[in-house]
């Protein structure tokens, strides 16, 4: 069964180049006798229900390590379909990653130098094409499929030895979930306090950031607000898990009324607009100044416009950012900074006990060892605090 997503009508340089559709829905229910279950195929086509349905790695990995099989975590999860499963639901460690939501929150950072380049840049319309570039670049480390561990009340993460800034983040509510984060160099000053909000659909998840998300550059003396698309997490339980982040990603320059929006397109009919991302820098009038378009999984690129959005005569697309090398290989699809947020050579000579690299079930889960990395929750047990706060684990992460 195929279905087609209508986007929105626009005009100018991107109305002659959207992909039309939407990747091809394909339903399960009554092959494999699970009410309301959906397996969405990124490949839009190529193969069946069920050929899709029985790829992932839930048959063989969580049948070697759990002794529990994807069947019937399905009869468990089947209840909480349609609710905000944030902190509701006991998940196995076999689709954990050896990170913190804390420490994912740092992955931000990774191409902060964009920040340091719009503080330094005169053009208006140009500093938003580096920070929102900037916002784009983490959807990269955001397609991988693992989940990270969620953190207890008053865990905390800290970074330096990247890019001149001092990172901390914190865990300011159990329920509901919430964290806090600050980031700061000589030119810009990053809060955040996220918050999310989900939705479970038996075999895919919908996650909508909730929080609030501010860039202060320094020299330039202006005030940024992101506002993030939705993401939606597919084949869950069932299919090759794949990330897609399909809306509107929307900065604004609180100072004086420009701002940029860019569009996230949906994955289409055989993959087509997979990643794709295109919009315009507007001056306070809104009216298109900059053009931009590229992929997150690639790179992003601008050039200027004229009032109707079409490239000026005479200019060219400029790249402005481009993902790093990854590594080979990597089982959990880290990037080299991934790495490096766990490791302590960004650590603060004084770590605090509370820090998430010293959590006893993230760091043996790192060292590849399953049996001390037992079933967690989004309800972790308050006596799981002081446990976390206090490992006997040595702070040069040797073993």
């Amino acid at each position: 069964m195929g279905s087609r997503d209508e986007k929105p009508a626009s005009s100018g340089f991107f109305a002659a180049i959207r992909n039309w559709g939407s990747v091809v829905h394909k339903s399960v229910n009554g092959l494999l006798g699970y009410e309301g279950l959906e397996v969405i195929n990124p490949e839009g086509g190529t193969e069946d229900a069920e050929a899709e349905a029985q790829r992932g790695r839930w048959k063989q990995e969580v049948l070697l390590c759990l002794t529990a099989d994807r069947d019937s975590y399905w009869q468990m999860m089947h209840k909480y379909i349609g609710s905000d499963v944030t902190s509701l639901v006991t998940l196995p460690v076999i689709i954990f990653e050896p990170m913190t939501m804390l420490q994912k929150m740092a992955e931000l950072m990774e191409y902060c130098h964009l920040l340091d380049l719009a503080d330094e840049c005169e053009d208006p319309y140009m500093r938003l094409v580096y920070t929102s570039s900037w916002a784009v670049s983490v959807y990269f480390a955001f397609q991988r499929t693992w989940k990270p561990f969620n953190p207890i009340l008053g865990e905390t993460y800290e970074m330096v030895n990247h890019g001149g800034i001092k990172f901390i983040a914190e865990q300011v509510s159990h329920h509901p979930p919430m964290s806090a984060a600050h980031a700061e160099n000589e030119h810009f000053i990053y809060d955040i306090s996220s918050k999310l909000k989900t939705k479970f659909l038996g075999n895919s998840l919908e996650v909508y950031p909730v929080g609030r998300t501010r860039v202060t550059l320094k020299k330039a003396g202006v005030v940024l607000d992101l506002v993030p698309p939705p993401t939606k997490v597919n084949n869950l339980i069932f299919g090759r898990t794949w990330v897609d982040s399909p809306g509107e990603m929307v900065m604004t320059n609180l100072t004086t009324g420009d701002k940029v929006v860019l569009y996230f397109q949906p994955c289409g009919w055989f993959g087509a607009g997979r990643y794709e991302v295109d919009g315009y820098v507007y001056d306070a009038e809104e009216e298109p100044k900059i053009l931009m378009t590229g992929k997150w999984s690639e790179s992003m690129s601008c050039q200027p416009c004229d009032h109707e959005g079409e490239p000026l005569p005479g200019t060219e697309l400029k790249e402005v950012w481009r993902v790093a090398a990854t590594p080979v290989n990597d089982k959990y699809q880290y990037t080299y900074f991934a790495h490096k947020i766990n490791s302590f050579d960004t650590a603060p000579k004084k770590l605090l006990a509370s820090d998430s690299r010293l959590r006893p079930d993230r760091y043996a889960l790192e060292k590849g060892d399953m049996s001390k990395s037992v079933w967690r929750s989004g309800r972790e047990p308050k006596k799981d605090i002081e446990r976390s706060r206090g490992p006997s684990l040595p702070q040069d992460g040797s073993t």
